[in-house]
Formats: structure tokens, sequence, C-alpha cells
């Protein structure tokens, strides 16, 4: 039953007689697990959030740093340094104080994908790498919740919804995971700040379309969506039924490895100014695309792009301590794992937060 506050907020879904009371009933008992909260994750959260459903899980390792208020719109300069997962639950409470947030401030991961899932009845992903859209994907088809699926690049998005009623998964429209070089990255490309808006809403409306059981989900269409022409397309895809039978324990892991995390050994800025200071400094590598390394990076670094890793194999040491580092530190893991899996490499520390962590180092040094 809804109580008077309910109906007073919700009249305008009360007034649809696609919705009406029951269906806000349904909305208000439904559980989502919206995993990221970054550039998708806020506007779904958001809308769904003011839509009244009743319980929201929020899954986000990282911290809100000033690249996000470009685009991550339930933050702002308060925010600077918080939890992502917390300063959203923040924001959901103030937009609807009746809405249950639960926090996990953590990465999906192999070894804790199927507990977050399990608790859910659907989940949206708006995370930003190929590893977690297979996990969350797997973890779905294990568990039979459907995936609201979004992602962006440059000016384009797209929006899909997986195995939703025996429909098609994600690996039956990408049945294998994208090479390192292949793979798009919006942390090295950028983003037009309001495409995640565009897509993140479309992710709102086919998630509220599934608890509802309203209009035509999409499942096995593919919503492209080019914000320089405003043009968008829909593709269909069948269900493959070897690419759809895939789940966790069935999938190669090798699909997740970014995700792992395994043997990568970090080290802070804080950690790497005293290194560079001590009079035997580590060998610097950047693994950003050459214009953001033109653009700056620190002092004596060598550069050499995660998308052409293995040309320059040759030229590091493996004998002297090697930092590893990007903007945020996410490529450079990967460049750590691929350079110990794939050519043997010991001495590699990842630089954690990348520069963006440096800088902010150098700053409260200046302040300090």
């Amino acid at each position: 039953m809804l109580t008077a506050e309910e109906r007073q907020i919700y009249r305008r879904h009360l007034q649809l007689p696609e919705i009406g009371e029951a269906g806000q009933e349904k909305l208000k008992s439904a559980r989502v697990l919206v995993v990221g909260a970054g550039g998708l994750g806020c506007p779904i959260l958001q809308y769904l959030a003011a839509a009244g459903v009743g319980t929201l899980g929020i899954v986000d390792a990282d911290t809100v740093d000033r690249s996000n208020l470009q685009r991550q719109i339930l933050y702002g300069p308060a925010d600077l340094g918080q939890p992502k997962a917390e300063a959203a639950a923040r924001a959901v409470k103030r937009i609807n104080p009746l809405v249950h947030t639960e926090v996990h401030s953590c990465r999906a991961r192999l070894g804790n994908v199927r507990e977050l899932v399990s608790k859910y009845d659907v989940v949206v992903d708006g995370s930003d790498n190929f590893p977690t859209r297979y996990l969350l994907n797997d973890a779905c088809v294990s568990l039979g919740r459907p995936l609201v699926s979004g992602a962006i690049y440059k000016f384009e998005g797209q929006v899909s919804v997986f195995n939703y009623q025996n429909g098609p998964t994600y690996r039956c429209l990408f049945p294998q995971p994208p090479s390192a070089q292949e793979a798009p990255n919006c942390d090295a490309t950028g983003v037009l700040g309001v495409l995640p808006g565009l897509v993140g809403t479309a992710q709102a409306t086919e998630t509220l379309k599934v608890i509802l059981g309203l209009g035509e989900v999409l499942s096995g269409r593919l919503w492209l969506f080019d914000a320089l022409t405003f043009q968008t397309r829909t593709l269909k895809f069948a269900r493959r039924p070897e690419q759809a039978a895939i789940h966790l324990d069935t999938a190669d892991t090798r699909d997740y490895a970014d995700l792992c995390g395994a043997g990568v050994r970090s080290i802070s800025a804080a950690e790497l100014q005293q290194q560079l200071e001590s009079g035997q400094p580590p060998f610097l590598l950047d693994v950003r695309e050459p214009h953001e390394f033109a653009a700056g990076h620190l002092p004596g670094a060598t550069s050499l792009p995660l998308s052409s890793l293995e040309k320059g194999v040759a030229t590091l040491p493996k004998q002297h301590p090697v930092v590893v580092y990007c903007r945020s530190g996410r490529r450079s893991q990967q460049a750590v794992e691929r350079l110990q899996t794939e050519f043997g490499f010991g001495n590699l520390l990842n630089l954690s937060g990348g520069i963006l962590a440096w800088e902010e180092s150098e700053e409260a040094v200046v302040k300090s």
C-alpha cells in the first residue's frame, strides 16, 4: 500500500493508467543494483530514485575528483575526495528520502559479484570497462537477472537490455572482449559532458520498463545514438545459444583479468616522492597516449602508450624498479598486469591514483 505522502509524490505516475498504484507499488518493492556511480550511474540513480524505486544498491570504488564534475551531475566541489558510492547515496537521499540505499564501496570482482547480484532484481551497468561488462553479464546469466547495459565514447552512446525473459545476453552481441589496443578508453580520449546524461537516462527508462513490464524492452535490440548528428539507430541481434549459455562457472576468467589485480603492487604518490628524492629514483613509465604525455608528465618519465606496449618492452629494465603510471591508475594497472603475465616482469609498481594523485599530493605540499 502506498502512503498518502507517496501518492502525492508519485501523482504523475498514478495518473498514467499503464502504471497506476499497482505499478508504483512494483517500483517501491523493486531492488536495483547500479554498478558505477560515474557519468552513466549519476543520471541512472537520479531518475530511479525520483521514480520511487524502493532500494538502490550502489557499487563504486572510486572517489570524486575535479574531472568528474563536468558530467557526473550528482556531485559538487564539496564532494571532492569523497567515496563516490557514499556521495551518490547522499544525493539520492536529497532527491527522494523514501528510497533506501545500500552502499558498496568496492569494485565488482569475480570474488564478490555473485553475492552482489543475488541481492537485487535488476542490474544496471554504468561501468566504463569491458571486464566489468562481461563479469556482470555472466553473473546475471548465472543468477537469472536482467542486465540494463549502456556505454559511451566521445560523442556516441548505446543501450541494450540483456538476459531479459530468456533473451540474448551481452555475449550474444559481443562474444569476445576486445584487445587492449582495440578497446575505447574515455579516460584517455574524453567524452562530451551531456552524453552520459542522455544515455544514462535511457538506461533508467529501460530499467523502469523492466520492473513494470511496460512497453517494448530493448531486448535483442541495440540503441545507438550520435550526439553530433542527433541521429539514432536500432540494430537487432539474436540469441546465440552457445554464447547465452556462458556463465560465471563456465566463462574464461581471463575475460575479467583486469579486475583481478593479482600480483599488482602499488605505490602512493607520497612514497614515489620519497623515492625520487632518495638519490636512487625508479624508472618512470608513462602509459598514457602521446598527446597526454606532451601536455605534462613526471620528470624523467619515458612514454610508452598502453595501446602499443609490446613495441617498447625491450627498452624497459627488468632489474631496476619501474613505476608505471597513467591518468588515474587504471591503464597503468592493465599495463603492469600485461607486462607481468606476458613478458615476465617482476619489478613493477603501479602509481595509485595516477598523475591525478601526484598533482594533488604536490598541491598539498605547496599549501602546507
